[in-house]
């Protein structure tokens, strides 16, 4: 049996089959998408284990700046994403989205 996505990882992956010939930075889908880094790069390395991503450096960074990890679908992590992806208006738009309520504060 197999488990299925959370609604994070579906969010990435959602990002990424929007325009999955496109290579994109962890910073940018970690905007796109609502998560945090010590959220999304799990996810991408997971992703990336299970060969649904592919992986490269970039090849020319700007002076000063250091090379930055870029990731795109493999065709079967677009296939993953199709398989998995929600029905139409079950999805939320992001991943924050339906969080669960802070716990109010006790009033003593």
């Amino acid at each position: 049996m197999t488990r299925r996505p959370s609604r994070q990882t579906m969010a990435v992956l959602a990002a990424l089959a929007a325009d999955p010939a496109a290579w994109r930075y962890g910073y940018e889908l970690g905007r796109e998408v609502g998560l945090k880094a010590g959220s999304l790069y799990p996810i991408l390395m997971r992703l990336c284990d299970r060969e649904l991503l592919e992986h490269t450096w970039e090849a020319e960074a700007p002076p000063g700046r250091p090379p930055r990890h870029l990731y795109r679908l493999t065709p079967a992590g677009l296939r993953y994403a199709a398989d998995h992806a929600p029905a139409p208006g079950q999805a939320p738009s992001s991943a924050t989205e339906h969080a669960p309520s802070p716990r109010p504060r006790n009033a003593w």
